[in-house]
């Protein structure tokens, strides 16, 4: 009875879809992209075991496959189906998340290991977040020894209705460029059945020193690490005087915001020089290990994402150093004197936004991708008030409320609502222009280059100081000067 039971699932499987598109690319487009041994001609690739993709790309180490799998009867049915219905997938969650050994048991194909224990971590999909943990086969490294792997996980319905995401992960070295590049090509299988392919590509610089500019780089980094701790002992000593007074100026928060980033990628660039070399070292010693670079390659990412946001409020300080000019004063005076009305607005127009967002999801969300989630409604209504929309996708949706909910959001948001936020920011910056105007500037930037050229003078003696004169007009003088004598000596 099982034998006849496991005979007609089996039969079942390869006549279904499900499973068999995975094997037929993992075994064959995959296998034939990732193993490149040979020339055009069939001749060896330099005599080595090791692949090259594209002839230019080094594979580091194995590539992996990974799954993970939701448990049977994790979610209810309904009553009146159950004498035909047995089985019950619900979509991936960790709680739900199958952890049992199956299959051959033996291997790590059919042991479940933990995130902790795989050292991976979460991705973040199109329908979930998946944890780093799973079941796991590692290639091997030949084409021919990977197909034989491969066709013993077909056999065994390794792949199969609890699956919800299948993993495929590898490293590849280009050293024409001196960059890694990390891959990910994620396959997910919704419990409404399909399956939704994606990908990851992160290109990353992880060996940084190779090239002359390469040093001409290691030169700027210690210069500005010099710099950082300069102003670190600056601000410390600034925070030593004021306490939390300090804290009052936003340009003085802004300055801590710049160094505490600053001294985060200081850190990071020295974890990851020592993780490289750790890695690649362990590499080296036995290629036939998978290349786990995903963790430098992730937060290498989180790297330049934060130098992006540091350079941002770098630019950002400018203002403070020209804040002196009247002209350079118009934009934040303008937002702050008009902060308290853009406020009370904002409140009245996200009112509005958001009950079109209602709207649009409960009419089309079922029938339009841009309208299948509430966040995915905010940003298209943002779109359409800079005139990127679909309009027949809302019109084939519902013929009748389609073309009602778009001229009336239209007409609300983007000829009333709109030019009313615009006409706050026109007459605030109408008033601090006039006032600006009948004021005159503290100190114009020709004063500070022309203050800047008469000092270079005096140092180079070329010019005298004027006060200098006076004093030995005094001292060649007598005791005793009356005031219309000093007056004229000043100006002399």
């Amino acid at each position: 009875m099982i034998t006849n039971e496991k005979s007609v699932i089996s039969g079942n499987q390869n006549t279904n879809c499900f499973p068999n598109f995975i094997y037929q690319y993992a075994q064959g487009p995959l296998l034939n992209g990732l193993y490149w041994t040979n020339w055009y001609n069939n001749a060896s690739l330099d005599n080595s075991q090791n692949s090259f993709i594209y002839y230019e790309n080094l594979l580091l180490g194995v590539p992996r496959m990974r799954q993970l799998k939701v448990e049977n009867n994790s979610c209810v049915v309904y009553k009146d189906f159950r004498e035909d219905i047995f089985g019950c997938f619900d979509t991936y969650s960790e709680d739900e998340e199958d952890k049992n050994p199956f299959g051959l048991i033996n291997g790590t194909a059919w042991t479940y290991f933990t995130e902790k224990e795989l050292g991976g971590s979460s991705h973040w999909g199109k329908i979930a977040t998946y944890s780093g943990g799973g079941y796991y086969i590692d290639f091997q490294l030949t084409k021919r020894a990977t197909l034989k792997t491969l066709q013993t996980l077909k056999n065994n319905l390794w792949l199969d209705r609890g699956t919800r995401a299948v993993f495929i992960d590898f490293s590849v070295y280009n050293a024409n460029i001196n960059l890694f590049c990390v891959l990910r090509l994620v396959v997910e299988f919704p419990a409404t059945g399909g399956a939704i392919p994606s990908w990851q590509i992160r290109t990353v610089k992880l060996i940084r020193y190779v090239s002359n500019w390469d040093y001409f780089i290691i030169a700027c980094e210690i210069i500005f690490c010099v710099f950082i701790f300069y102003y670190v002992v600056e601000e410390i000593l600034e925070l030593r005087i004021h306490r939390f007074k300090y804290f009052t100026s936003i340009w003085n928060i802004l300055d801590v915001v710049v160094i505490m980033l600053s001294l985060v990628a200081i850190a990071f660039h020295i974890f990851r020089t020592i993780e490289v070399n750790r890695l690649m070292g362990t590499l080296l010693e036995n290629p036939k290990i998978y290349a786990d670079f995903e963790f430098l390659a992730f937060w290498q990412t989180q790297y330049n994402n934060m130098n992006a946001v540091n350079l941002f409020f770098a630019w950002i300080k400018i203002f403070k150093y020209i804040s002196f000019n009247k002209t350079m004063t118009q934009l934040s005076s303008t937002l702050a004197r008009c902060a308290k009305d853009i406020l009370g607005f904002a409140i009245m127009f996200f009112i509005v936004f958001f009950a079109y967002a209602q709207l649009g999801y409960l009419l089309f969300g079922t029938q339009v991708e841009n309208f299948s989630t509430f966040v995915k409604c905010i940003f298209t209504q943002f779109r359409i008030i800079l005139g990127d929309f679909d309009y027949d996708a809302i019109d084939n949706a519902n013929r009748i409320l389609g073309p009602i909910y778009f001229v009336t959001y239209v007409f609300f948001v983007f000829f009333v609502l709109l030019n009313m936020f615009l006409a706050i920011i026109n007459d605030t910056y109408s008033e601090v222009k006039e006032e600006l105007s009948n004021q005159k500037n503290e100190l114009q930037f020709s004063d500070i280059l022309k203050q800047g050229y008469r000092k270079t003078l005096m140092k180079l003696k070329l010019k005298k100081e004027r006060i200098s004169d006076v004093q030995k007009a005094l001292q060649n003088g007598s005791k005793e000067m009356s005031f219309e004598e000093f007056k004229n000596s000043l100006k002399e």
